[in-house]
């Protein structure tokens, strides 16, 4: 495994230590730990991103969207178990 070097401040370096030893681990551990934590949540923040942006393109390539109002209706109704029709996509009037 290759080697990286990480200078830390010395405050937050005892922050480290004080947090590993509270859960039972090495410096060494947790901060292996924190950056696959910190690696995985930036890989679903750019997965969410991309989604985000596919969804707004096709909303302006087709110029339909649904109104927040009737779309809030039919998930609330949709949460409480009944039946819902799902609403259209449509161009609105602006």
């Amino acid at each position: 495994m290759p080697t990286t070097t990480i200078r830390l401040p010395e405050d937050l370096k005892a922050r480290v230590a004080a947090a590993a030893k509270r859960s039972g681990m090495t410096s060494h551990g947790f901060i292996l730990e924190a950056i696959a934590e910190k690696t995985e949540q930036e890989n679903l923040r750019a997965e969410f991103d991309a989604v985000a942006e596919d969804r707004y393109a096709r909303i302006v390539a087709s110029g339909k969207t649904i109104p927040w109002e009737e779309m809030r209706g039919y998930l609330e109704e949709r949460l409480a178990g009944k039946a819902a029709k799902r609403p259209a996509a449509r161009k609105l009037a602006r």
